[in-house]
């Protein structure tokens, strides 16, 4: 692997999400490999279906095929650009980090819940919510609207802009695309209902695994970019320390917990899913009450987080390349 091609890869392929964002095509990978998924769900999940050692062989026989061949499909992809021209696989390479970058569409779709509060009130916001958050947004008042969008930037900073990255930057887009791989099989099947309480378990904890280490990361980065961006530095780093475990998840308070440091709000608690109150922990102090202004102030934490990031991953490639 030639680091320095990476570097640059890796580079391009950001400043590329930064100013397209990400490709509504029919034939994005992303939504390749969501079919790809889907194909052996369908197929492990029938076989499987009402027995329950059956459904977790099947999901976990799922989540180790769906790895290999994404890591075979990414890995030959590479090899034939590479036997065309070193300038088609530099191409390729810088395609395929591109498309695991989701800063801009994150940062888009949040500031559409701004401007929808902002302009049209609070049916607006919850319309515009409802898009990047999985809860019932009809109970939510205005502050649960911001809560529910600096929440999803706070956690996605990790798992769709600083995790990618992660795994990039040690395997290239080959490994980059087996995190995104098993990022997506948990969004699509890693659920704890009656379907797929069995069929999903090694999905999630397959999920569970792979952002260990990224979330943490993401979420120093983040206490260290509160301090280089006017944010509360301190707070960050003693919300971090003191909530970073108060989620089911191991990893989803990580970043949520940094942020609501930083901002001076406290987050989470209490949400309604499909008509059931789901009793959360909170996060953070209640310093103040969260404003709309405060989505603006998450994005200017997700970005110091991000150029970190892209900043270490760049010596890392140096340290390998020398």
């Amino acid at each position: 692997m030639d680091r320095m091609e990476l570097l640059a890869a890796l580079i391009l392929g950001f400043l590329l999400d930064q100013l397209l964002g990400d490709p509504q095509i029919s034939c994005h990978p992303v939504r390749l490999l969501g079919n790809l998924i889907h194909f052996f769900e369908r197929h492990f999940f029938r076989w499987g279906k009402g027995k329950k050692h059956a459904l977790l062989a099947g999901g976990a026989f799922m989540a180790v095929t769906v790895c290999v061949v994404t890591a075979f499909f990414v890995q030959g992809l590479l090899f034939l650009a590479g036997q065309i021209s070193p300038v088609i696989h530099f191409a390729a390479e810088s395609l395929l980090c591109y498309f695991l970058y989701a800063a801009k569409d994150l940062r888009v779709e949040s500031m559409n819940v701004y401007q929808a509060l902002k302009e049209n009130g609070l049916e607006e916001g919850r319309k515009a919510v409802s898009m990047i958050v999985g809860r019932d947004v009809s109970r939510l008042d205005e502050a649960g609207v911001i809560k529910a969008a600096v929440e999803t930037v706070a956690e996605n900073t990790s798992d769709g802009v600083i995790a990618p990255l992660f795994y990039m930057a040690i395997g290239g887009p080959v490994l980059g695309w087996v995190y995104k791989a098993i990022n997506t099989m948990d969004s699509m099947v890693g659920y704890k209902n009656e379907t797929y309480l069995y069929f999903g378990r090694a999905a999630a904890r397959l999920d569970d695994a792979a952002n260990f280490l990224p979330s943490r990361l993401s979420a120093l980065l983040m206490v260290t970019g509160a301090f280089l961006c006017g944010l509360d530095g301190p707070g960050a780093w003693k919300i971090f320390l003191r909530d970073r475990k108060n989620h089911a998840s191991p990893n989803s308070a990580q970043t949520e917990a940094a942020c609501a440091g930083a901002l001076g709000v406290q987050l989470a608690g209490d949400a309604w899913y499909f008509g059931v109150l789901h009793k959360k922990k909170t996060i953070g102090d209640n310093r103040r009450s969260v404003e709309a202004e405060d989505i603006k102030r998450a994005h200017r934490l997700m970005m110091a987080a991000v150029l970190l990031s892209l900043f270490l991953a760049a010596g890392f490639q140096l340290f390998l390349a020398g």
